[in-house]
């Protein structure tokens, strides 16, 4: 009562041990989504890639400022409609697809039908969420094999 609410043990120890390797896991993160933004801003099936950064980012110079990394998140939209989107996170093998992120794993997220989808299309265009959008949190997994599984997953749409 006094206290507050408190950890238990088990859950305690995880934070301690997980914080030992959190710069590590940030670094393989940022350097992973940095270079797949690139990649995928170049790509002929990529409308639009969101990732502060890249030049191309409305607010890079602001995030160069404030930022030593940029995040290991990379949100894009697929030059498709909801059914090609939806075609391209399936034919993903690495990433698990959920929408909660910050884990060890890359994980992918399609918002208009995962997170937001009990808001109507026009809510979710009001707040910048179309049906092609994907967000993509990049995990510690090897680049190479990163990048093999987005471009070929590109390639069935």
């Amino acid at each position: 009562h006094i206290l507050g609410g408190a950890l238990n043990p088990n859950a305690a120890y995880l934070i301690i041990r997980g914080m030992k390797t959190l710069h590590l896991r940030v670094q393989q993160q940022n350097s992973t989504a940095s270079r797949m933004a690139k990649i995928l801003e170049a790509h002929p099936k990529v409308a639009r890639v969101y990732y502060p950064g890249l030049s191309s980012h409305p607010e890079h110079q602001l995030a160069k400022r404030q930022m030593t990394g940029f995040g290991g998140v990379v949100s894009f939209e697929i030059d498709g409609d909801l059914m090609t989107t939806i075609k391209f996170v399936d034919a993903l093998r690495i990433p698990y697809i959920a929408p909660s992120f910050g884990g060890c794993e890359s994980i992918v997220d399609q918002p208009a039908i995962m997170s937001y989808w009990d808001l109507s299309q026009s809510e979710r265009i009001t707040y910048g969420i179309k049906d092609n959008l994907v967000r993509f949190s990049f995990g510690v997994e090897d680049f190479e094999d990163l990048k093999a599984d987005i471009l070929q997953a590109l390639e069935t749409i």
